[in-house]
């Protein structure tokens, strides 16, 4: 892996890793072949200006073409089932627990801090990356920190780091 911050690394566990390269190969393969036929037989059709057919699934190609650049981006960066250690200390797929400043311990919210692709395999657990406004607030913090962050509506926010553990999937 190439020289990158913990915030730029995207944490995936094998599984979810295993899924989102088997969804690149089909999106390359299958699912674009399909939609380069469509365009190639709406093409034969004749005139391009008012066919519906080719402009759609022009508009799909250009749609797939992202999705595909966007998952071997991803992939690239990825951390594989490298556990962080189980030291407190907030890194990429850890299970975090925390709270906001002055609410009860039983407010207190757990999430897994990783790429937001793994929702599904994430045991239901909300996932935040580390890219968002908290998650790179909270990188390298130690169990009973508090931090604070930058809230989407630009409100300065501060949580309290209740617990830090890697996630085991």
């Amino acid at each position: 892996m190439s020289q990158q911050t913990e915030q730029d690394a995207v944490w995936l566990t094998q599984d979810a890793y295993d899924k989102l390269r088997a969804e690149l190969e089909d999106l390359k393969g299958p699912v674009r072949q399909e939609i380069i036929a469509r365009i190639s037989a709406a093409r034969d059709e004749g005139d391009l200006k008012e066919n519906g057919g080719y402009h759609a699934a022009r508009e799909e190609q250009g749609k797939l073409e992202g999705k595909i650049r966007q998952l071997e981006a991803m992939l690239e960066k990825a951390q594989v089932g490298e556990a962080p250690a189980d030291d407190g200390t907030v890194s990429p797929g850890m299970k975090v627990t925390y709270k906001f400043v002055g609410d009860a311990d039983d407010e207190a919210e757990t999430f897994l801090l990783g790429a937001r692709e793994m929702e599904d395999t994430a045991g239901g657990l909300k996932v935040y990356s580390p890219q968002s406004p908290l998650g790179s607030a909270i990188i390298g913090a130690s169990v009973g920190d508090t931090v604070g962050y930058e809230a989407p509506n630009g409100k300065t926010l501060e949580v309290v780091i209740v617990d830090a553990t890697p996630f085991t999937g």
